[in-house]
């Protein structure tokens, strides 16, 4: 009796590392439940859902959890233990360096306006005076006589840090009209604007043109903003899409790192207009 009661206490005392640990538990007959929690950045977040189910699938007992919150997050939570993995959307900094990066797809940052916008094109020069509040109509680039809605990204997205390091300004010179977080937000807001301005991924940009959302991205230095161009390498506004870790993965985040760069899974990067590694 004395030794069953040892044997259900030490079994409790292992229940409660596991939920601390953050770790599912198994009822006695079934498979280990383990899980990873991933979170950041909102342009990785759609792709690394798609390939945690066919992880999951493949691997019954593993769960993978996908929680998006800029890539600023996705930096915070892994340093901090509360994410096994993070995802930013961009390459890390040298303040970054003690994390590592393992990239699993390349996407673009392109402008967009609204489709029956009659702009085509606008040189960097007319975009930081938008984006500065020196052209305020649409009327002074060949458009229709209406006030222009500069559209920006919240702070903590990489996103806003790449297009601002595009335009060489601080984000204290931009005066935006409306400020938004993710990219689905931003594309929703462009299509329900005729006079609105965003910028977002290419990917997920033409995914949604592609798909009848009413809009069109602009070129960039001339060089058309699509997914073939950052294949290429001639888009000038690229970027690496990362999975980051605090250590060496292993267990778990090892394995699904591992199959997020595999080829197994390019059909789906390929889905999300992003373009899978190794094709450059």
């Amino acid at each position: 009796m004395r030794i069953f009661s040892i044997k259900k206490y030490a079994r409790y005392a292992i229940f409660i590392v596991a939920s601390l640990l953050g770790y599912g538990w198994a009822q006695p007959g079934n498979a280990a439940a383990e899980k990873l929690v991933l979170t950041g950045a909102s342009t990785i977040a759609p792709l690394a859902a798609e390939i945690a189910r066919r992880f999951e699938l493949q691997h019954p007992g593993m769960r993978i959890d996908v929680q998006t919150g800029g890539s600023s997050r996705g930096i915070n939570d892994t340093r901090n233990g509360t994410a096994g993995i993070g995802m930013v959307s961009r390459a890390l900094k040298p303040a970054e360096r003690d994390l590592q990066a393992h990239t699993i797809a390349l996407d673009g940052v392109g402008l967009i306006l609204h489709a029956s916008n009659r702009v085509s094109g606008l040189s960097r020069q007319q975009v930081i005076d938008i984006y500065t509040g020196k052209i305020v109509n649409w009327k002074t680039l060949g458009g229709r006589d209406a006030p222009i809605t500069a559209i920006n990204k919240a702070e903590g997205r990489s996103t806003l840090e790449l297009f601002l390091g595009y335009l060489k300004l601080k984000n204290s010179d931009i005066k935006p009209h409306v400020i938004i977080g993710d990219n689905a937000q931003g594309i929703k807001t462009v299509a329900g604007n005729p006079n609105a301005i965003g910028y977002v991924s290419i990917g997920a940009a033409e995914y949604e043109a592609r798909h009848g959302t009413p809009i069109k991205l602009l070129p960039l230095d001339g060089i058309a903003a699509t997914v073939a161009n950052v294949r290429n390498g001639t888009f000038p506004l690229s970027r690496p899409l990362n999975l980051v870790t605090r250590t060496e993965p292993e267990g778990l985040a090892r394995d699904f790192i591992a199959f997020a760069r595999s080829e197994q899974v390019h059909d789906l990067v390929e889905a999300q207009y992003f373009v899978p590694i190794g094709f450059r």
